[in-house]
């Protein structure tokens, strides 16, 4: 008896210690990232400043992208138009199906306020009208919409409209998403677009915009940006948020769990990566020979601070590898660029950014140079 209750107390410990270990693989999974438990069927998260992708799963896919298609939308309105210009709604932005903040045709309204209803109010009026006043028309939009993601290297993506309504050629990938989403919230006019949680509009009737991405109200530090939903599409999110100097940018296409998924992987990010900085604006990074000059040397600066995201351990894998021209002439101006530095994380660039002047240098006066020559004869004379 006392043999079979010892074997049993064995027993129980050995299945509470298997128990402890499987919770333990468990904890570390979700607190180092292995994986994450999503529903989207696409999905990344990146980094805005450096655009390193922290996670991804099929970040390559095509994808219809529905409503955050008006990211693109109002970025190229941004860009391209006069936000304080008044837009004459054109008859193609009346009656357009789906979300709407009810246009009337020949109704006179600020692009601005356009803007607004496109990215708060998920407009697709609204977006046809930003198409016919920056691009003419809404074809000669499109192609704009193509032409600036083909710049920003979102090559899996084609547009067909501005507003995300369903079209078998109209698609995009997480990956191409959040590069668009990372050139957008370079813009501090569409940040402060896609923070505001209410606008007024300057219009009659339909006028108060309210922001229907819960990310701003949900989420600590949440600061964008687009939500969308077709029923091809299905639900698709693009969020950011802000935290200890690092913006992140979380994408998910078609997921039913759209905001818990992205408020995860934005924990993740935040959880796992510190925002540190490489070096700092202003720093001196070398001194420098300057030829014929009133000055025989320099030091050069670096134009903007480097910050970058790290996990622990990985500030020993940062390599930073300057580019400077060896034969640098006067004369010089201040914050003239002669050079580059390029921050790097083993083989994959994180950062760059210029590196310059901090004086003006005049080139030598004769005068000076006859001097110079002749000072230099009666020291060797009296050697």
């Amino acid at each position: 008896m006392k043999e079979t209750n010892l074997i049993l107390r064995f027993l129980r410990l050995k299945k509470y210690a298997l128990l402890t270990v499987c919770f333990l693989v468990l904890m570390g999974t979700r607190s180092f990232g292995l994986e994450i438990p999503l529903s989207a069927s696409s999905a990344i998260l990146m980094d805005r400043s450096t655009g390193r992708v922290l996670y991804a799963r099929n970040i390559n896919s095509k994808m219809p992208m529905a409503s955050t298609t008006k990211i693109m939308t109002a970025l190229l309105a941004i860009k391209k138009g006069d936000l304080d210009s008044y837009v004459k709604v054109p008859t193609e932005a009346v009656g357009v199906e789906g979300s709407s903040i009810y246009l009337q045709y020949g109704e006179k309204i600020l692009l601005r306020d356009l803007v607004y209803g496109l990215m708060l109010r998920s407009g697709n009026d609204s977006a046809v009208a930003i198409a016919h006043h920056v691009g003419k028309s809404v074809e000669e939009f499109v192609d704009m919409m193509n032409e600036e993601a083909k710049r920003l290297g979102a090559n899996n993506t084609n547009f067909m409209n501005p507003n995300g309504l369903h079209h078998d050629k109209h698609y995009t990938t997480a990956y191409d998403l959040a590069l668009i989403t990372r050139e957008a919230l370079r813009n501090q006019a569409f940040r402060e677009v896609t923070k505001t949680k209410l606008w007024v509009a300057k219009r009659e009737g339909h006028k108060y915009f309210y922001n229907k991405n819960k990310t701003l109200s949900q989420y600590k530090d949440g600061d964008g940006v687009k939500t969308g939903y077709t029923r091809a599409a299905g639900r698709c999110l693009v969020t950011s948020a802000t935290r200890n100097d690092m913006q992140l940018i979380a994408v998910v296409l078609n997921d039913p769990n759209w905001f818990n998924d992205c408020f995860k992987m934005l924990d993740f990010g935040f959880d796992n990566y510190k925002s540190t900085k490489v070096f700092g604006k202003d720093e001196i990074t070398k001194k420098v020979t300057v030829y014929g000059g009133e000055k025989k040397y320099t030091n050069l600066v670096y134009k903007d601070d480097i910050i970058v995201p790290l996990k622990e351990g990985e500030e020993k894998l940062i390599k930073t590898i300057i580019e400077i021209d060896e034969n640098i002439q006067a004369p010089i101006k201040r914050r003239q660029s002669l050079g580059k530095a390029n921050v790097y994380l083993k083989d994959k660039l994180l950062g760059t950014t210029d590196i310059i002047s901090r004086e003006d240098i005049e080139v030598e006066k004769i005068q000076r140079k006859i001097t110079k020559y002749l000072k230099e004869k009666i020291i060797s004379l009296n050697l």
